[in-house]
């Protein structure tokens, strides 16, 4: 039963959406210096590499990230290839390629290749989905979208009307995803965002994995 890992490892070199935290990890004690134990320090934003947005990163007052079911979470998700040379997602492409019932659907898109690892630049012209796509998800009754770009927006999208779209209906987003090497399909989706508690709540790192349905 094959499993896939979805998550992109965090290191210094990976990108970061502009404007975002940079990604620091340090020694704050080793044992080749003698000390007990090796021990690092960790510094990134929680809209690093593969994470989950909750409602409250765009709409104050909604669901924070350590309360987001893990119904949602975790179960069936359709995995829907998007043709390469396709740049945004649209309401066309949904209606027609969703599957009747999906609650979770993650968008294969050229976005996985820039995770390869000469791409450490962030790239701005990636994959998209639009607003009436967000929409239209909604409608379908989807509970969680996954991308696998930093973004599930338009770059540069001024009012973030993607994200609204999406999480004012508690849609979770899940973005950073690398879906290179998994086929088109269905499978049981395992997604964990860490369980931060803060006064924010608006998102978090996560690891996300595909266990084929058999």
């Amino acid at each position: 039963m094959p499993i896939y890992d979805l998550s992109v490892p965090l290191s210094v070199d990976l990108p970061t959406y502009p404007g975002d935290p940079g990604i620091c990890i340090q020694d704050w004690s080793k044992l080749a210096n003698g000390d007990g134990a090796n021990v690092s320090t960790l510094s990134f934003g929680a809209h690093t590499g593969t994470h989950v947005d909750a409602p409250a990163h765009f709409i104050e007052g909604t669901r924070k990230v350590e309360l987001l079911d893990l119904e949602i979470l975790i179960g069936e998700a359709q995995v829907i290839h998007v043709p390469e040379e396709k740049r945004v997602i649209d309401e066309e492409f949904v209606t027609a390629n969703c599957a009747a019932g999906s609650k979770r659907v993650l968008f294969k898109t050229r976005n996985s290749a820039f995770w390869a690892k000469d791409f450490t630049e962030f790239r701005t012209d990636f994959t998209y989905i639009d607003l009436r796509a967000a929409q239209r998800l909604v409608e379908l009754g989807v509970k969680l979208v996954g991308i696998d770009y930093l973004s599930v927006e338009k770059f540069g999208a001024k009012d973030h009307e993607v994200h609204r779209a999406l999480l004012a209906h508690e849609v979770v987003i899940l973005e950073g995803l690398n879906l290179t090497d998994v086929p088109a399909g269905k499978y049981e989706l395992f997604c964990l965002p860490l369980r931060l508690r803060s006064h924010l709540g608006d998102g978090a790192p996560a690891r996300a994995v595909l266990r084929t349905i058999e």
